[in-house]
């Protein structure tokens, strides 16, 4: 009897094992059973968190669960980031990321994240048009005048950035790098574009969206595209890789992750779901209008996105010699 006992116990000790094990492994059928947050590491009102609410919007309706925005603002977004990184595993707490989130390996040693190895990537979700504007006053109509007159002014143009070691600052020394130029680099709290407007400082890289007012006032000049393609609200102007810096590829991009251990069932569910909402013709058109692209990629596309921009942003940093003060 006292073995009989011993084997009854075993085998509901077993069950409980697979049924856990299975259970960890995540029952997407099942998800999502409860609410999802969504942490945005940035201040309320800005275009990521604008933009995550038009995919929580969607995904809510989908599923029938409450995708629930959490802004998590601090520390150039390592706030959030961290407090996602530490997050439960399974699938009800992500994280939205852009393309800051690749620069953090280029200039943080002691991060309390490891950005590929912490998360799991979800969704490349969307994408934006940015643009090289110089003041109107400035004797350049393209990149290679641009180009032409920064090499015989060495060190003499503003380049005006939201923030030394931010994307805007790095896409312009990913520029000096690939065409031997130097410019000085003028850090702002925001993106200076009234400043180059009104002619206190010579040049940056910015959305194309938000700068289109300022192109048609005929206040400042649009050189060149910054990303890869054209773009509809300009389709006469050319990108920096036509105009003879082959490879230069800088997009606003916005993503969404999970903690890292995930379950992979979970994660594709999420994901499938992203790219559904994506390709929304309401979502898609809306993007388009404003100069950007709606994606909803697998999470391989996602992760290859991530690792690109770690690896480019690092050696632009080092060949720069950009280093952030502690």
């Amino acid at each position: 009897m006292r073995s009989m006992s011993i084997l009854i116990g075993w085998v509901a000790a077993l069950a409980g094992f697979f049924s856990s094990s299975a259970f960890s492994q995540g029952d997407a059928s099942a998800f999502p059973a409860r609410p999802i947050t969504i942490v945005v590491p940035y201040a309320a009102g800005g275009i990521a968190g604008n933009e995550t609410l038009v995919f929580t919007g969607k995904m809510s309706a989908m599923t029938g669960q409450q995708f629930l925005v959490d802004y998590k603002a601090g520390a150039t977004g390592t706030i959030g980031t961290a407090y996602v990184a530490k997050a439960k595993p399974d699938g009800y707490t992500l994280l939205v990321v852009t393309g800051g989130f690749t620069i953090f390996p280029a200039f943080y040693k002691d991060l309390p994240f490891d950005t590929v190895k912490d998360f799991a990537p979800v969704s490349w979700l969307s994408q934006r048009t940015a643009v090289l504007l110089v003041h109107a006053a400035l004797p350049a109509k393209n990149f290679a005048e641009y180009i032409a007159y920064v090499k015989a002014n060495p060190g003499k143009l503003n380049f005006g950035t939201a923030g030394a070691g931010g994307v805007n600052h790095l896409a312009g020394a990913w520029i000096d790098s690939a065409t031997n130029t130097r410019v000085t680099y003028v850090h702002f709290k925001g993106t200076p574009l009234t400043e180059v407007a009104a002619g206190r400082i010579d040049v940056i890289g910015t959305g194309l969206l938000s700068a289109m007012p300022f192109i048609k006032a005929g206040k400042v000049r649009a050189v060149a595209l910054m990303g890869d393609e054209r773009s509809s609200l300009l389709p006469g102007l050319g990108t920096i890789a036509e105009q003879g810096v082959p490879g230069y590829n800088f997009i606003s991009w916005l993503g969404i992750v999970a903690p890292g251990g995930t379950p992979p069932a979970i994660v594709s569910k999420l994901s499938e779901g992203f790219a559904k909402v994506a390709r929304l013709p309401e979502v898609a058109n809306a993007m388009e209008a404003e100069g950007g692209k709606s994606i909803g990629s697998t999470p391989a596309q996602l992760r290859q996105l991530i690792v690109t921009e770690i690896d480019r942003w690092k050696k632009v940093a080092q060949d720069s010699g950009i280093k952030l003060e502690e």
